[in-house]
């Protein structure tokens, strides 16, 4: 209560119109904060796939975050002890347009990750090396590829810029041809279903030869970011690949 008091206040003084909270919500919590601090309130998930969802380009990358979305609504929906009452039949229904739709977009994600694999079998044939820039977000993975292969890819200190990998060429000095790929920046604390939706864009690095971990040099917190990196990796599978680590800015 006493915190509650105190954030009423600082909303008063601020004049601030939402709350963002560095944790995830449950929608009973969202719910109560709202109703008693008659303001808007983003938890760490939401604001995370806000920010996806405006970086998404590709058809892949739109379907991971409609996909995250709705799983969310759908936690969100809850219902349970009480709730039978006039409003239950359209959150049932609810409920039923939405497992349709994620069963929908898992179908489409499919045939997507089917042509990602046919790409990494052709790949394998074709005897090319691929090196995945991994880091936490804003490292500047994206300046590295573009400085390496001209690659293009927006450059921007904003997080997760980059939501869809983008392989390039390069020859290195011994004329030797390898694929450079660029994936979606590491975070802490990132929602597991958010790494569940975002698992065949993450995997890149797993299915690589070697890893290329960017490091922002400059930043206070570069330990802890690097810990994170290792820390994904691991829950990819991806922690047994050899790794050359960059220090960048």
């Amino acid at each position: 209560k006493g915190k509650l008091t105190e954030l009423k206040d600082l909303i008063w003084e601020t004049d601030a119109t939402g709350i963002i909270c560095d944790d995830e919500l449950t929608s009973a919590q969202l719910g109560n904060l709202e109703e008693e601090l008659s303001c808007k309130i983003i938890d760490r998930t939401l604001l995370i796939l806000d920010i996806f969802a405006a970086r998404a380009v590709s058809g892949e990358g739109k379907i991971q975050v409609e996909l995250a979305q709705l799983g969310r609504s759908l936690s969100r929906l809850g219902g349970g002890i009480g709730t039978r009452g006039p409003g239950e039949k359209k959150l049932e229904m609810d409920r039923r347009l939405i497992r349709e739709r994620i069963s929908r977009l898992k179908k489409e994600l499919k045939d997507v990750e089917k042509h990602r694999e046919l790409i990494r079998t052709q790949r394998k044939q074709s005897g090319l090396k691929v090196a995945a820039l991994v880091g936490y977000t804003s490292a500047g993975k994206s300046s590295i590829e573009n400085a390496l292969t001209n690659a293009g890819i927006l450059e921007d200190a904003m997080l997760f810029s980059t939501l869809d990998t983008t392989t390039r060429s390069l020859v290195l000095d011994n004329t030797q041809e390898i694929l450079v790929t660029d994936t979606v920046g590491f975070i802490r604390k990132l929602p597991h279903h958010l790494v569940e939706a975002f698992k065949s864009t993450l995997e890149e690095a797993k299915y690589a030869d070697i890893i290329i971990h960017v490091v922002d040099a400059s930043n206070p917190q570069m330990d802890e970011q690097m810990h994170v990196v290792y820390d994904t990796l691991r829950q990819l599978g991806a922690a047994d690949r050899p790794v050359i680590t960059l220090f960048n800015k």
